[in-house]
């Protein structure tokens, strides 16, 4: 994991009185002065996401106006960090209880996944921002750090980001918060009784050989409630036997992009020292060509004891999930949220920007939107549809991995297959992410992206308070 310089300055810091503005413009903003003959020379009336800098007498820079357009939402601030010059800068016009998700925002926007890139020239200075008083830098840069994780985990090619990178990466989370981690390998997954997992992940070379990982934190204390996090880590999705197309498999290094926002936040929930008993589920796979791979028709063994038709090799995320939600289930948690880069289906229904939420439980679902709303890290609730679920009947196994029934609604009943699976105490969640943008933006560079990490830590630290 790569370490970047901070890009928050303190309030109290020696470099405060150098800090130039940053002066926040709604649009049609009536400016004075000078500056309004400049932004009218250039063209600019606060246009969201546009950013002028305007000249001092001495021709450097006095300061800058960004556009926020008809209403400011934080997170529009990962652009400046993408666009300013190096300096130190301080923003004008956030309000004080959105200042601390502007900090936020603006160390996203910092994020850069150079670890391939060679170059001769030194890189430009970055800039910096001035947080205002009442911020808690170290906690923002903390959560920033735990986003990033999860991006640099994503975009990392699937050749460095295999089962035993994930597992390593994992041991050094542990490490960092006094958690304890085991990790089953291999055939030992049999013994183990991970035989979904071991299914999936078998075709793959020795050294890129399936394993469960389990993490605990605050185990002995039975008084906490216990938070089980799971997510899907399918290192690279060939599709198995149904194979993808070339176009099909390009991106296919974030399909683990699920293990990376368990382990993300799973990181803050034990950064922050919430009230929890703390299990992490990861199951790291490769879903590979070989002549050991899992068949169509194949019927597979899970956990649970359910017996699973393959109907599509390339529906293998919700088979590894599936283990390992049974495996949460046997702890009786007051709390499971899965996290799972795992349909298609979702990105034709709600796009790459909207991850679908699924869970019966009402309460849960508030929370999550409130907590959403709050942090600026949007979800959508899909329906746990019950008269879909007959699409995942078999002739031959209690239920298939696939919707042969009809085409549609592919996000609905992969949600609702791990239903099956789910532990039936407590309140569960599915979320079925993209963690990608497929187009750069400011702030927002094309590949991966953090997404639901953040709306389900507030949701934590509320729900688990002190």
């Amino acid at each position: 994991m790569s370490r970047r310089p901070p890009v928050l300055v303190p309030a109290d810091s020696e470099e405060a009185s150098a800090a130039r503005p940053v002066r926040l413009i709604p649009a049609d903003t009536a400016l004075d002065g000078r500056t309004a003959a400049w932004a009218s020379a250039n063209g600019f009336k606060g246009q969201k996401g546009r950013l002028l800098l305007c000249p001092d007498e001495e021709g450097g820079i006095a300061e800058a106006l960004f556009g926020v357009g008809k209403s400011f939402e934080p997170m529009m601030l990962r652009a400046l960090a993408d666009r300013l010059p190096g300096g130190v800068w301080r923003l004008e016009g956030v309000a004080d209880d959105q200042a601390e998700l502007a900090a936020l925002a603006f160390s996203l926007g910092s994020y850069a996944f150079d670890r391939y890139t060679t170059g001769d020239t030194a890189p430009e200075p970055a800039p910096r921002l001035l947080v205002p008083d009442g911020v808690d830098v170290g906690r923002v840069l903390d959560l920033a750090r735990s986003c990033d994780l999860v991006r640099e985990m994503v975009d990392t090619p699937a050749a460095d980001m295999g089962p035993l990178q994930i597992e390593t990466i994992a041991r050094e989370i542990a490490e960092e918060s006094g958690a304890t981690i085991s990790v089953i390998t291999g055939e030992a997954l049999l013994e183990a009784n991970y035989p979904a997992v071991h299914a999936v992940g078998r075709a793959a070379v020795p050294d890129r050989a399936p394993r469960m990982i389990e993490m605990h934190w605050n185990a002995d204390r039975a008084d906490l409630p216990l938070l089980a996090l799971v997510g899907k880590g399918v290192v690279f999705d060939t599709g198995g036997l149904n194979l993808k197309t070339g176009a099909g498999m390009r991106n296919m290094k974030k399909d683990m992009g699920g293990a990376a926002h368990a382990l993300g936040l799973a990181r803050s929930v034990m950064r922050a020292g919430l009230p929890v008993r703390l299990v992490v589920l990861v199951p790291a796979v490769e879903n590979a060509v070989s002549g050991d791979a899992f068949r169509p028709g194949d019927i597979l063994s899970s956990r649970k004891g359910l017996s699973i038709e393959i109907g599509n090799t390339d529906a293998e995320g919700r088979l590894i999930l599936a283990d390992a939600l049974a495996r949460a289930g046997e702890l009786d948690p007051d709390l499971t949220l899965d996290f799972a880069t795992l349909t298609g289906a979702a990105r034709v229904a709600l796009g790459p920007d909207l991850p679908p939420l699924y869970t019966d439980d009402e309460a849960l679902a508030a929370e999550l939107l409130a907590a959403s709303a709050r942090v600026h890290d949007p979800l959508w609730r899909m329906p746990l549809w019950a008269p879909y679920a007959d699409a995942l009947d078999s002739d031959i196994a209690d239920l298939r991995n696939d919707s042969a029934a009809w085409a549609q609604a592919g996000s609905v009943t992969a949600a609702l297959f791990l239903k099956n699976f789910a532990p039936r105490t407590g309140a569960w969640a599915h979320l079925d992410i993209f963690a990608w943008n497929p187009r750069g933006r400011s702030g927002w560079p094309q590949g991966g992206e953090v997404q639901a990490l953040r709306a389900a830590f507030e949701m934590l630290k509320t729900r688990y308070p002190g």
